[in-house]
């Protein structure tokens, strides 16, 4: 019976902490003033996080970074996700 709560209460730790780990792209535009940004100054704060977020994520099964058409098809497939 203990095993069971305290399984539990691990699950729903770590289902909590991702929770609010969740930090996007939308929620990182924001300008020096602590004002969100509005506009182009959106768009291109935008455009620019989803790039760095999936060349980030760009690596093959191997563990080597994609290249060339794989690349370009995973970078279209994720920002387009993102």
């Amino acid at each position: 019976m203990m095993k069971r709560i305290f399984l539990a209460a691990i699950v729903a730790t770590f289902a909590a902490g991702s929770a609010f780990a969740d930090d996007t792209c939308a929620s990182k535009a924001v300008g020096k003033d602590g004002k969100p940004l509005a506009g182009a100054a959106k768009t291109s704060f935008m455009k620019k996080c989803k790039e760095d977020t999936c060349s980030a994520k760009a690596v093959g099964s191997d563990g080597k970074p994609l290249a060339g058409a794989a690349k370009n098809s995973f970078m279209k497939k994720c920002e387009t996700s993102a």
